[in-house]
């Protein structure tokens, strides 16, 4: 306080340096909360091209939950891993910037992407024609089916269209919400796919749909959980990366296409997908 109180140029010159310091100390390359300083608007600079926003600021801003395994979650460590969170470092990479993450419940990504407060998302999204309708997507990285689960003694339930007049757990706005939904179920909203998980053995609800890839690695973590998948979607869904729309995003959607290109044909998404979900689901 006594430097600002100080008129004396000294003073003056000295808070400056010390203000400027703090700045330029902060990390680019970390984890945010949605509450934490990525949660302000992007500017978006002169030229109105995001791309370039995002090349001079020296970062790309990517929101995800951060709490879905094998896509996006903490380590033991406490360090923020996962499929997604490669893929969004591997962007970022061959873009020429830092990734910075920024996390949050999913029903808010997609608001704070409206708000302007991050450049884009990465948490295993899925194309649908919906969402079509309100974002910009890039080429799809991955390709997923959903699985319907129920608990082990549950015998009333063995294909999707037994969902009608049940209840299921999922995350609010999520595909899988809206697909038990259309399907005539009664969906409970939860944050995580543990939630929904302990919603099944715990009897609450009748039902939960994920993608199928996020069971087996729950299987895997808690062999002994008396789930079970019952079915299973014929098609794959298109997992890809929603910008807003408009031309604001056009290069920077082709440069994010240029990207997963090379990364497909290098073998680097196959060396992810194998890592985290022990198959290749990026064909």
């Amino acid at each position: 306080m006594m430097l600002f109180e100080s008129k004396k140029v000294l003073g003056l010159t000295l808070a400056a340096t010390l203000l400027a310091g703090a700045l330029t100390g902060c990390s680019s390359s970390g984890t945010e909360s949605a509450s934490g300083n990525a949660g302000n608007n992007v500017e978006v600079n002169a030229s109105g091209d995001l791309l370039d926003t995002i090349t001079q600021r020296g970062k790309i801003i990517i929101a995800m939950e951060g709490q879905w395994a094998p896509w996006t979650y903490h380590d033991e460590s406490g360090e923020l891993v996962g499929f997604d969170t490669e893929v969004g470092k591997e962007i970022a990479k061959r873009i020429g910037v830092e990734a910075e993450f920024v996390e949050g419940e999913w029903d808010g990504l997609f608001t704070g992407l409206d708000g302007g407060r991050y450049d884009l998302i990465i948490n295993g999204v899925e194309i649908t024609d919906e969402r079509k309708e309100k974002y910009d997507f890039t080429e799809p990285y991955a390709f997923i089916r959903t699985a319907l689960v129920v608990k082990n003694d549950n015998s009333d339930i063995t294909s999707f269209d037994d969902l009608k007049g049940k209840k299921t757990s999922n995350s609010l706005g999520s595909t899988y919400a809206d697909m038990a939904a259309a399907l005539g179920a009664e969906v409970q909203n939860v944050d995580t796919l543990s939630e929904t998980i302990d919603m099944v053995l715990s009897g609450r609800v009748d039902a939960t749909l994920n993608a199928e890839v996020s069971f087996y690695d729950y299987l895997g973590e808690h062999p002994d959980a008396p789930i079970k998948i019952i079915a299973l979607t014929e098609e794959a869904s298109e997992v890809s990366i929603p910008l807003r729309k408009g031309e604001e995003t056009e290069k920077l959607r082709g440069a994010i296409d240029k990207a997963i290109k090379e990364m497909a044909e290098d073998g680097t998404l196959t060396a992810l997908s194998n890592k985290y979900f022990g198959q290749d689901i990026t064909k």
